[in-house]
């Protein structure tokens, strides 16, 4: 179990409810993930015609939902969102996103800073979605957020971490912050090195929404965030230029020892 702004979670994982082939999959999923938080776009839901029924499913899965404002390209936009998300929901968590690009969905840094300083100022908890530049983490630090959430790779891509110094290098020098990989991890493996490298959790959505069976990939995903948070904590051997051998090298074999004893 572990503390994140208040909360007693036991998973490393968060989940986004997107995409999946079916209500009852999504469910399943959630189930099996054995996660604690799932996201929610509000816009996109609100332009979809799955209406109340899905806002009902999400009551009874029971989770802590972080609504976010995926599909805002202004701070202004982002702003509104999160109010009407914090009406609909009752949560003062956000997930802020501010996309500065349609084809990479980059974040947009000036936006989505300004639209972070306001948010808080109101009473918000920002999980802002940002690009892994140290420089931007440390304004939005400043800024007076309490979890960063850096991609891996861009929105559902798939691809990993793609840049692990860039990343290792926000968990050095932000000790005290809480830290997500958002976006970008395609396979548990990917998730279980953002846990190895000391990140807090992962959060990924079309990783599994888009698997052959997303149960079981849900399943996978809990696991790996668990293995990797365990080597994190149980420190990982250091790398070498050269080989060592793991068995001893110097004397004779016990069986020959034993042999000569013998005669």
């Amino acid at each position: 179990m572990w503390q994140l702004l208040g909360e007693s979670l036991n998973s490393r994982l968060f989940l986004g409810t997107a995409q999946y082939p079916s209500p009852q999959v999504l469910s399943d999923a959630v189930t099996a993930s054995g996660t604690d938080v799932i996201t929610v776009s509000l816009r996109r839901q609100m332009q979809s015609s799955t209406g109340n029924g899905f806002w009902q499913q999400l009551k009874t899965l029971n989770k802590k939902i972080l609504p976010n404002t995926a599909g805002c390209t202004s701070a202004k936009e982002a702003i509104t969102t999160a109010q009407m998300a914090r009406e609909l929901f009752g949560t003062h968590w956000i997930k802020l996103e501010v996309i500065g690009d349609q084809h990479t969905l980059q974040p947009d840094p000036f936006e989505l800073l300004t639209a972070c300083r306001e948010l808080i100022q109101q009473g918000f908890e920002v999980f802002p979605y940002c690009n892994d530049d140290l420089i931007l983490c440390q304004r939005l630090v400043d800024a007076g957020c309490k979890v960063i959430m850096p991609w891996g790779a861009p929105i559902g891509s798939g691809r990993g971490l793609v840049n692990e110094r860039a990343l290792t290098l926000i968990r050095q020098r932000l000790p005290d912050i809480n830290l997500v990989v958002d976006a970008g991890i395609g396979a548990p493996s990917h998730a279980a090195r953002a846990l190895e490298l000391g990140y807090d959790a992962v959060l990924l959505n079309t990783a599994v929404a888009n698997a052959g069976d997303p149960v079981a990939m849900a399943q996978a995903f809990k696991l790996a965030t668990q293995a990797g948070r365990l080597a994190f904590m149980a420190g990982q051997m250091a790398q070498r230029e050269m080989a060592v051998a793991s068995t001893p090298v110097i004397g004779q074999p016990f069986w020959h020892q034993a042999t000569v004893a013998a005669k």
